[in-house]
């Protein structure tokens, strides 16, 4: 075997340092900061400050995601079949990076004239939709590119979801307590839930709170950029296509994908569940705080709460792989999210809302689950491009991230749309301080009791999945015996 062979060989099975799976993991860090905001708030400032309705916000939600069915695979094509001298997939970290940002700070500007305005508000988060696709495919690819060592990879996950639940913390725990602080009206003097931490704050529902929004946000922007930047400059692109596999690719190589990749298909219907139950519960989480318990000065702390185990315990998620196996690990921790689901119910419950114990104890429980459930099912990905290689002979790495795009599409889809329709079948008032007894049941239903369920199927599924750590060993040295 030819020392350039064996070279090319060691370099695709590099160890990853921690400054590179950091330098990686900043991406999710800006997209969690940038992305994260919007689907966590973006509702709520859409049907309060910007006075939208409920039913018309529920219509752009899905409309937009509806042309991405369409869209990403065009840009998982794209992608694949173009390299440049700094890489096929880095590159646009930063091409698409910077739009990214501007065009999520245009959601939340208060520009005169355009608030309330649908065609405004579609047409930028069309546009930001669109090019975040072009952001997050290429950086999903490049997850695959890095090494094909099994232990970096794990390593690697474990590295990238700690920054990305870094990002959670800014964006639930600090981002609401924030815009609070800083909205003008109904200012008055609230606990935060921080340990009797007391803070003078305003009516973030109210549109006079459209500044508060704008100026938080545009912070959270500038520090999406740098860590996009910082993702682009400590990454290196080490398993890629062969020139050969690049001119080879094709847009039906999309149809081949589905047709042959079966592991494909049931990670990316797990995907699905996973964000829909994710997005059904984070759109209404403002409205569970705000109307339901009546606390919504205690987001922050309960932000705090549930960012712990994300951060903290993603070191974890290898040596507890190896106890349980795969898909034990997924069955512990989605079992854990309904534990903590059904904790929140009887918070919900009358007599309940100011245990602010029980609030810390569900939301850590049920965000431990789900944090890593949802962190380390990214690990599956490059074991699946690697299984479609070996099956069609084509590397597809952007094609594949782009098909998990649109799993994960459908279901920010149906978690951000359907809620919203929820509320408004169920009586939800845009203008109302208060709700009705029948809005609060909506409520609850969507934040808690639709998560339950499809969580339960998302163990169903993850059952079936049929790669096993001994395949990937399997597969790595079939490829490796291909590319001799």
């Amino acid at each position: 075997m030819s020392e350039k062979i064996l070279q090319h060989r060691h370099d695709e099975y590099h160890k990853l340092t921690r400054s590179e799976r950091i330098g990686y993991g900043m991406g999710d860090f800006a997209q969690n900061l940038v992305f994260g905001t919007i689907g966590g708030f973006l509702a709520l400032h859409m049907l309060t400050v910007n006075t939208i309705s409920t039913a018309t916000a529920g219509f752009i939600f899905l409309f937009v995601r509806i042309i991405n069915v369409l869209w990403d695979p065009m840009v998982g094509t794209y992608v694949d079949k173009r390299s440049s001298p700094a890489g096929k997939y880095r590159p646009w970290l930063l091409r698409a990076g910077v739009p990214l940002v501007i065009l999520s700070a245009l959601l939340f500007a208060p520009i005169p004239g355009i608030r309330g305005s649908v065609p405004f508000a579609f047409i930028v988060y069309l546009a930001l939709d669109l090019v975040y696709s072009v952001v997050n495919i290429p950086y999903g690819s490049l997850n695959a590119s890095l090494t094909r060592d099994p232990e970096s990879i794990d390593k690697l996950t474990s590295t990238r979801m700690m920054l990305a639940n870094s990002a959670n913390l800014l964006v639930y725990t600090l981002f609401p307590m924030f815009v609070q602080m800083a909205s003008p009206k109904d200012r008055s003097l609230k606990d935060t839930g921080f340990f009797g931490l007391k803070l003078n704050m305003g009516n973030y529902t109210d549109p006079s709170a459209n500044y508060a929004w704008f100026g938080v946000y545009s912070i959270y922007m500038v520090l999406g950029a740098i860590a996009l930047f910082i993702c682009y400059k400590f990454t290196k692109e080490r398993v890629v296509a062969t020139a050969e596999q690049t001119a080879n690719v094709k847009t039906t190589d999309l149809f081949l994908e589905l047709k042959n990749n079966r592991p494909l298909i049931i990670l990316g219907l797990f995907f699905m569940l996973a964000f829909t139950f994710m997005f059904f519960m984070n759109t209404v989480n403002g409205f569970f705080n705000q109307y339901v318990v009546n606390h919504s000065e205690w987001m922050g702390a309960i932000g705090l709460v549930a960012s712990i185990p994300g951060i903290l315990f993603p070191i974890f998620w290898s040596r507890l792989k190896k106890i349980f196996g795969k898909k034990g690990f997924f069955h512990l921790f989605l079992g854990m999210f309904i534990v903590g689901q059904l904790l929140t119910y009887v918070w919900s419950r009358a007599g309940m809302h100011d245990e602010l114990w029980l609030a810390y104890i569900a939301t850590f429980i049920k965000q431990w689950g789900l944090s890593s459930a949802t962190g380390f099912m990214w690990a599956l990905v490059p074991e699946v491009i690697a299984y479609g290689e070996l099956k069609s002979g084509k590397r597809n790495a952007a094609i594949i991230n782009a098909i998990m795009g649109l799993f994960f599409k459908i279901g920010f889809t149906i978690g951000g749309a359907i809620p919203l329709w929820l509320l408004a079948a169920y009586g939800f008032n845009e203008t109302g301080a208060n709700q009705s007894a029948n809005a609060i049941d909506g409520i609850i239903i969507t934040a808690v009791w639709i998560p339950i369920v499809l969580a339960a199927i998302s163990m169903i599924v993850i059952q079936i999945y049929p790669i096993s750590d001994e395949n990937v060993t399997d597969i790595n040295r079939q490829l490796d015996e291909i590319r001799v």
